[in-house]
């Protein structure tokens, strides 16, 4: 049983904070945020991901998880310290490590033993592991000792909790090949294939990952403006691709693309770390080029439908970048909203769990009202358009939705919903090549 220190409890931190806890380990949360750390110690989280809150209010009531402000007191004991704070970009796309860097100050500032830095936070390669390992040793105490360990996180939104206790890997880079060893034992209980590399291999393996599944969905969107024009059916193309074991099913959605905090970030952040080295890279800039087209593309198709927006009404069915989270960062849904606004119409929207979030983002004004549920966000409709796929949208009522609108375009921005189901009920279906 290990002590150990998370700096940072957001959907990392936290997710690495309590499935630690759970795993058996004493595990202290850090965070400067007062209100966030008094719901964590009553058992709360202060975003939506399944199972997490079971998870905290668990290990809290048994003493194996706890929170608070003061980095000094949590890292009295601690054997490794976990990083797990943001790395937003910056205007020219790289990554923002001034958060990183003062967690490595506090953490070396508060050490009394020494320890292992484990930095879970998305950092490129290039230098930025040297220069924390670096403020880590100028800061430390000493006779104590800090090695630094990389350790990048492949956690998904929404499945956070599942994919901490079921990883698909664990990457561990470092220079220390003993403190590498005791971050690899960590993973033991999970039975995962580890990789002992080097810190630059470690960072840019997340990198590598988010762009290449960024650039699955990316493609498939491209295929489907090609299957449009020949008039070839997507979703047939998209099955028929995935069965092949080489290529696989997953991210092969076409619609509205991708959003959330990663994948936008990250293909950004890579495109950055190679023109840094001196290399542009044409293929990331396409895989974002793409992507940004989707939500175009989706509303000139319904606008099409409509014959313009003045004097329509839109029910936009979908806030988060993804289901089962109330993340909107870079959602799609947010994007379509501002164009349909922009464009002259009325947009009604619902979400099951971001409706708050996204009016932190879009505050409702004389063209934008949050509804209570799907079915009063579509009532007086000309057209709805799902932006998120959440599965309870599948199930509505749809001939029900139908008399309640005053149009029948349905733009389906997620391929959810049936054509021939939609279009025997009266509704116009609109999709990508469907």
């Amino acid at each position: 049983m290990k002590h150990i220190v998370v700096i940072g409890v957001g959907y990392v931190g936290l997710t690495t904070a309590a499935c630690l806890a759970e795993l058996g380990h004493h595990v202290t949360g850090v965070d400067m945020d007062e209100g966030k750390i008094v719901l964590l110690r009553q058992g709360q989280i202060p975003f939506i991901e399944p199972e997490l809150p079971e998870l905290v209010e668990r290990n809290v009531r048994a003493g194996r998880l706890n929170f608070t402000t003061s980095c000094q007191k949590a890292m009295q004991h601690a054997d490794m310290a976990f990083i797990c704070v943001g790395t937003p970009p910056t205007p020219s796309g790289h990554a923002d490590m001034s958060q990183v860097e003062e967690a490595a100050r506090q953490v070396a500032l508060a050490a009394t033993q020494p320890l292992i830095v484990v930095l879970k936070s998305t950092t490129p390669p290039g230098g930025n592991a040297e220069r924390v390992a670096a403020i880590l040793a100028s800061h430390l105490s000493p006779g104590i000792n800090a090695p630094l360990v990389v350790n990048p996180e492949f956690l998904r939104e929404g499945s956070a909790v599942y994919d901490t206790f079921h990883p698909d890997r664990a990457v561990i880079g470092a220079w220390d090949s003993a403190a590498a060893e005791e971050v690899a034992a960590l993973y033991a209980p999970l039975r995962c294939p580890v990789l002992l590399t080097d810190p630059a291999s470690a960072q840019l393996t997340k990198y590598a990952s988010n762009a290449f599944l960024a650039t699955k969905i990316s493609f498939i969107n491209e295929i489907s403006r090609i299957a449009e024009r020949v008039g070839a059916n997507i979703h047939a193309i998209a099955q028929g691709m995935g069965f092949d074991e080489r290529i696989g099913a997953e991210f092969l959605e076409s619609g509205l693309g991708y959003g959330g905090s990663c994948f936008p970030k990250d293909v950004l952040a890579l495109s950055a770390i190679a023109e840094q080295q001196g290399y542009y890279s044409q293929f990331l800039h396409a895989v974002t080029d793409i992507n940004a087209g989707q939500c175009s593309l989706a509303v000139e198709k319904l606008g099409d439908a409509l014959g313009g927006f003045h004097g329509k009404a839109v029910c936009v069915l979908g806030l988060a970048f993804k289901p089962q989270t109330d993340d909107v960062r870079e959602s799609p849904a947010l994007s379509v909203i501002s164009m349909l606004c922009q464009q002259g119409a009325v947009v009604q929207a619902y979400d099951p769990a971001a409706i708050s979030t996204a009016q932190k983002v879009l505050p409702p004004h004389a063209a934008l009202e949050y509804c209570a549920d799907a079915y009063a966000a579509a009532r007086g409709c000309h057209a709805v358009l799902i932006a998120t796929n959440w599965p309870e949208f599948r199930s509505l009522d749809w001939s029900h939705v139908h008399s309640s609108m005053a149009g029948k375009a349905v733009m389906d921005g997620r391929g959810l919903l049936s054509p021939d189901e939609m279009r025997g009920m009266g509704f116009e279906y609109l999709a990508f090549a469907n």
